[in-house]
């Protein structure tokens, strides 16, 4: 035990403290309390555990990062997910044309073919085209970007993705419109494709990295580091 005056070690039975001379009380004595160092905290600072990052999918999200994707990161992104998106989509275009070669031969036999016939014969099939196209690519990004991925296949190759303007994640909807405001409106005759230009030029050319259609959707590129 000990000495509840000077802290030293009192032998057991002892009456009186052989260091301080202070009566020992038997059933008071004991360790003396160890002072614990107390750390003032800045008001507004934020403790190291809750300033981690959220990870989904592998990349840190919930929080903009600062690091954003350039003009030519994103068209080496957009070139892979064209390829990608491009192979099977060339194989329906084969595949649709080609049903129509008997009936085109016959048409190239008859000595007055009439032209309503072939318009008949090829309009429809490139409406059809067009659609699929549009579904399509819809849905290939929408899809993806609003997964825990956060980016398409190209994107994800090149350590991309897309988020709202806090960092957070996009849901479909915003992914949706952040597409249409985009490759949706190149798809509009005569405008499209100036606008899909424009586009393009002001991911170069603006703070955050940001194009036209990642503005009115409020989205950002980032990168990771």
């Amino acid at each position: 035990m000990f000495c509840s005056s000077c802290g030293a070690a009192v032998k057991e039975g002892s009456t009186f403290c052989g260091n301080c001379g202070t009566p020992v009380n038997p059933s008071a004595a004991q360790a003396p309390a160890v002072p614990v160092p107390v750390v003032a905290v800045p008001v507004g600072t934020v403790p190291a555990a809750s300033a981690s990052p959220i990870i989904r999918g592998g990349m840190a999200a919930a929080c903009d990062t600062g690091l954003y994707a350039g003009f030519w990161l994103r068209v080496v992104a957009a070139i892979i997910d064209g390829l990608l998106i491009g192979i099977p989509f060339i194989i329906i275009a084969v595949v649709l044309f080609a049903s129509a070669l008997p009936m085109l031969r016959d048409f190239g036999r008859e000595s007055n073919p009439n032209p309503f016939l072939l318009i008949s014969l090829f309009f429809p099939r490139l409406l059809l085209l067009a659609a699929l196209g549009l579904v399509g690519t819809w849905l290939y990004w929408s899809l993806l970007e609003s997964s825990s991925w956060q980016a398409t296949l190209g994107k994800k190759a090149l350590g991309l993705y897309v988020t709202d303007l806090t960092g957070a994640p996009l849901s479909f909807g915003r992914a949706s419109g952040r597409f249409f405001a985009g490759r949706g409106i190149a798809y509009v005759p005569s405008i499209g494709g100036l606008y899909f230009l424009v586009d393009c030029i002001m991911a170069g050319v603006t703070e955050k990295k940001q194009a036209l259609h990642d503005m009115i959707a409020g989205c950002l590129v980032q990168r990771n580091a």
